[in-house]
């Protein structure tokens, strides 16, 4: 029962983390896409606006790179956004692969729990045979119960990391769309169509 109950403390630590780290308004804040074209558009953009942009959000990270790579091409804009955004989603699924691994070894660990009492419950049987049902109910009763604890630790460690993973995938396409938007903001600015 020690490694489920770990098992359990560790998830239910990583879905409170996750909770409080992928909130729209930290991961993808309103009009930030709006706010830098406004600091083009009135040419405010410096150095350390881009670099509070950056610290504000995981878009904000993202954007950075295509406004610190603004004077090249469209496509050299486009890949130094895809390289960041490499390193975002990365820092998006942190946690995740644990939770994952917890969802798939806590049925494990309860029916390893299980195999222990029904050794228990043979051991009994061998010592005093089968006429004392109490002496049985010991074995029996760890075995089901390390089991029913294994499957609830796994099944709600793998509901919250299939909600989480949608979670990040969903971020991850909102980021896209988001990051295009300023790209095509940055080239319209330099052809002077802003």
């Amino acid at each position: 029962m020690l490694p489920i109950i770990l098992c359990s403390v560790i998830s239910i630590s990583i879905i409170v983390e996750r909770f409080w780290s992928l909130q729209r308004e930290k991961v993808l804040p309103r009009h930030l896409v709006a706010s830098v074209w406004h600091m083009i558009k009135t040419g405010r953009l410096e150095a350390s606006k881009i670099e509070e942009v950056g610290r504000q959000s995981a878009l904000g990270k993202v954007l950075t790179a295509g406004l610190n790579n603004r004077q090249y091409k469209r496509e050299r804009i486009k890949e130094s956004i895809e390289e960041r955004g490499r390193e975002v989603v990365h820092e998006l699924e942190r946690f995740l692969s644990p939770l994952g691994t917890i969802a798939s070894i806590s049925p494990l660990l309860g029916l390893l729990g299980t195999v222990v009492g029904m050794i228990k419950v043979f051991t009994a049987i061998t010592t005093h045979g089968v006429g004392n049902p109490a002496v049985l109910a010991n074995g029996i009763s760890q075995a089901m119960i390390t089991t029913a604890a294994g499957l609830s630790v796994a099944i709600v460690s793998l509901i919250f990391y299939r909600y989480f993973m949608r979670r990040v995938d969903t971020i991850v396409v909102e980021i896209e769309r988001e990051a295009i938007k300023m790209v095509d903001v940055i080239h319209k600015s330099r052809e002077g169509q802003v």
